[in-house]
């Protein structure tokens, strides 16, 4: 006997909707045997990665910083995945957006004016902008696989960020540690309370709602759900596929290295050999569990930034390893495309010889 998938002749509505309740019932179930099997009581350790993180203003604070790029990210990477563009790069576009944007800040510490900040973010989009454009432009011109090459990239946009803040870029007056100098205020997104919550998180709320709209309501969002579902159809109607691939990585390359400046200017405030957490790599998870929909992933962008709050909180409280994370991460991911798999096809049980009809 074997394990067949047979396409399923419709696809349920309710299911589809309920999919991220389940993926996440199952990730809080498996969690809970795994934390048993650590020795941790399950029931403390979820309340620690789950609920203690929204009982202080502080955290909630915290909350939205780690939202704000996830979700600045996972909505462009939904226009990839929409319209079956595959940008795994991210990671290297939010890195390379910081490294633009950081470049007026650190070349040009004198330069302190009201067009300072507004330079940098552009900087940023246009630094992320230039990173997605390479795989991009490699699909488009030789045919290559933008999975790879776009993942390659990530490699080395951090080794560029650890060789400049080792090297030309490191503070002069730093003591010699691996960091660039301190951006002046002049430099440094406004913030939004006392504590770290900065304007980035009003950057994320207008991507999410110009995003909707443009999915939604006009022509280029119909030509990338169109391509993306029906390429032939979309062929017919005389959509560009290549056109659709390089808006795509642009788009979201932007919107990657807008979350890359504005972590960096809004939270950090200067350049060190890590900058982020794997927002990136999390950000696919939450397009995913997000539907794909820009309010959906507005919501899912907060349920991840959480597992990270969750995790620092119960690194420190239960002394478990700081990997826990990305476990859960990992966990909810594989939950989610399960979810999806079974929502279009079934598992069927067939003998080796005999086609799934006719077992």
């Amino acid at each position: 006997m074997r394990l067949e998938l047979e396409k399923r002749p419709e696809r349920s509505t309710l299911m589809a909707l309920l999919s991220p309740v389940i993926a996440i019932t199952l990730t809080l179930v498996t969690g809970a045997v795994l934390f048993a099997a650590l020795g941790q009581n399950p029931a403390v350790a979820l309340y620690m990665f789950f609920i203690d993180p929204l009982t202080a203003s502080w955290s909630l604070q915290e909350l939205v910083v780690k939202a704000t790029p996830l979700i600045l990210i996972g909505v462009g990477l939904a226009v990839c995945f929409l319209s079956n563009t595959w940008n795994i790069g991210a990671e290297g576009q939010f890195t390379a957006g910081a490294l633009a944007g950081s470049m007026l800040p650190i070349l040009l510490p004198g330069f302190e004016s009201f067009l300072t900040l507004p330079l940098m973010l552009l900087m940023g989009i246009a630094g992320g902008m230039l990173w997605g454009g390479i795989p991009a432009f490699l699909k488009v011109r030789f045919g290559t696989n933008e999975i790879l090459t776009s993942l390659m990239l990530v490699y080395i946009s951090q080794l560029l960020l650890d060789w400049l803040v080792r090297g030309p870029w490191r503070d002069p007056e730093g003591f010699n540690f691996p960091e660039s100098r301190v951006f002046s205020d002049a430099a440094t997104l406004p913030a939004l309370a006392d504590g770290r919550m900065h304007v980035g998180a009003i950057f994320a709320v207008i991507a999410v709602l110009a995003l909707s709209v443009v999915l939604l309501k006009t022509l280029k969002g119909f030509e990338i759900r169109v391509l993306g579902q029906a390429p032939r159809a979309g062929r017919f109607a005389g959509f560009s596929r290549n056109k659709i691939i390089v808006f795509a990585f642009l788009l979201s390359g932007g919107l990657a290295g807008l979350a890359g400046i504005s972590e960096v200017s809004g939270s950090v405030n200067q350049l060190t050999p890590v900058i982020s957490p794997g927002y990136g790599f999390t950000a696919i998870i939450v397009a995913f569990l997000g539907r794909l929909n820009p309010i959906g992933i507005f919501l899912s962008g907060f349920l991840l930034a959480l597992s990270y709050l969750g995790g620092e909180a119960a690194q420190v409280t239960l002394g478990i390893s700081d990997k826990t994370t990305r476990v859960f991460q990992g966990l909810l991911l594989f939950y989610v495309l399960a979810c999806d798999t079974l929502i279009l096809y079934r598992i069927r049980f067939t003998r080796p010889g005999v086609s799934a009809k006719g077992a």
